[in-house]
């Protein structure tokens, strides 16, 4: 059974993703969550992607599940890109490239999820953008602090190892693009 996100009663939404708060110094239309003790949803994508990984099927509970569910897709991106990296500098700069890169949103020919995201409302399309753009340069942030060891300066084998691996055998992006 594949874990679901805890952030199930979310108030505000973009199309049916979640809009929920995170700890960020990015700016965005994400809530910031200011209590560095409570975990926020990067946090628990990042805490349950190597279980979550796993599955070629899951069952969406509530919208903040969408959100989850973009944000492991993201993690697996971050991954294959720091396979390459030689230290935590470089791989801050290719982390950094990959969330300011052009991505596709909901409702977009190639969103590759547009079958369990619904297209956001024309007033929304900027605000999703944005919103996904803070969540992907968050995650970024935080993969490099997860993912590079601090005593050798290098990716971790354990977070590697998962490289390979598609969720629900899906990918972010076309793989001949990277």
């Amino acid at each position: 059974m594949a874990y679901h996100s805890s952030f199930a009663n979310s108030k505000f939404r973009l199309g049916n993703m979640a809009l929920l708060p995170i700890r960020t110094r990015y700016s965005g239309p994400a809530p910031t969550e200011t209590s560095t003790d409570n975990e926020d949803i990067i946090d628990e994508a990042i805490k349950f992607f190597r279980a979550n990984i796993f599955f070629r099927n899951y069952d969406i509970k509530h919208d903040a599940d969408r959100t989850l569910i973009y944000l492991t897709l993201y993690i697996t991106e971050c991954l294959r890109r720091l396979q390459k990296c030689q230290s935590r500098i470089q791989a801050q700069k290719e982390l950094t490239a990959l969330a300011i890169s052009t991505f596709p949103i909901p409702g977009d020919s190639d969103f590759p999820l547009n079958g369990m995201f619904t297209k956001p409302a024309p007033d929304e399309v900027d605000k999703m953008k944005q919103y996904l753009e803070q969540l992907r340069k968050e995650c970024s942030d935080r993969m490099v602090e997860h993912v590079i060891d601090s005593e050798t300066d290098k990716p971790s084998k354990w977070w590697l190892c998962f490289v390979r691996r598609r969720f629900m055998d899906k990918s972010l992006l076309n793989i001949g693009t990277l």
